[in-house]
């Protein structure tokens, strides 16, 4: 048996072990990346540089990176379309809040000034702003009067329902009195509805009460709530006596409950008698209001518009 040279040392302890071969004093200098950490059937060993490299050695690959699943790329394309559906609905509502209040009408003390376009319009506004209930609640000082649909450029008015389409001769004739107390608690909103806006002849149409119930309750609670604005939840009402038209009515509501971002407002439409006489009841109704989750992000725009 041929004994290996002189200038190598052979150890070997059980089959078991692998064979380790060194040379004396060895120079890494002389030595490949392959020579050094050679991968040969789960052995590993120093081959002397004076060898030939064995050219069945297998080399390590890593490998190849897995696919994301269906799972992980659904999640990352809600999330991209959740980011651009809200960052849209905030510049959206940026420019339209932005146009409503750049351009305000003339106002005395804060109040918009209306010019009646009409004789009988005349009448009516000068009849709702000097009524005994409008006297009464401004000379509160709990109370602050504004007229909401004033305060709608001209432009964007006539895309409105109860400040464009339903208002005019015949129609919600002039821009309703709003009284708000403050922090809103509550609000009385002072109006004349005519002989167009009417389901059965004669007869306002239940549709119309409804909706200006949706709007004077959302106008009182919102000062309520965390950023000052929400969206209906829920809306009951219970009709007591026909709203006959050509007359005039007070609308009124009170926020009973505010719980996080949920208001609960309570309310009513009645006559607006002269003279002493007790108020008709021809409407009651109660609301849940909730403020939307990104209302946060768009507060500083609200809170011009509802204070």
């Amino acid at each position: 048996m041929r004994r290996p040279p002189s200038s190598f040392i052979s150890s070997s302890s059980s089959p078991s072990n692998f064979l380790l071969l060194t040379r004396r004093n060895p120079s890494p200098l002389y030595l490949s990346q392959s020579q050094r950490f050679p991968i040969s059937s789960g052995k590993h060993f120093h081959r002397p540089y004076s060898q030939a490299p064995d050219s069945t050695a297998q080399v390590f690959t890593p490998p190849p990176p897995q696919p994301k699943s269906r799972f992980r790329r659904f999640i990352g394309f809600t999330t991209l379309a959740l980011f651009a559906f809200t960052a849209g609905l905030t510049y959206q509502t940026t420019q339209s809040v932005t146009k409503i209040m750049a351009t305000p009408d003339a106002a005395i003390d804060g109040v918009p000034i209306y010019k009646p376009t009409d004789e009988i319009a005349a009448e009516i506004d000068e009849t709702l702003r000097t009524h005994p209930e409008a006297e009464r609640l401004r000379a509160n000082p709990d109370f602050k009067e504004a007229r909401p649909h004033m305060s709608i450029p001209e432009t964007l008015r006539a895309r409105m329902l109860t400040a464009g389409a339903l208002s005019g001769p015949n129609k919600i004739v002039v821009p309703p009195y709003v009284f708000s107390e403050r922090g809103g608690k509550s609000m009385v909103s002072l109006m004349y509805l005519g002989s167009d806006v009417c389901g059965h002849q004669g007869i306002i149409h239940g549709g119309l009460l409804a909706t200006l119930l949706d709007e004077g309750f959302a106008r009182c609670c919102f000062p309520a709530m965390p950023h000052k604005v929400g969206v209906t939840a829920n809306l009951n009402i219970d009709y007591r006596a026909p709203a006959m038209a050509d007359n005039y009515f007070a609308l009124r509501a009170e926020t009973v409950r505010v719980e996080g971002r949920k208001a609960w407002v309570e309310g009513r439409i009645e006559t607006l008698p002269e003279d002493g006489k007790d108020p008709i009841v021809l409407v009651e109704a109660k609301a849940l209001f909730i403020e939307p989750k990104q209302a946060a992000a768009m507060a500083h725009l609200y809170k011009g518009a509802t204070d």
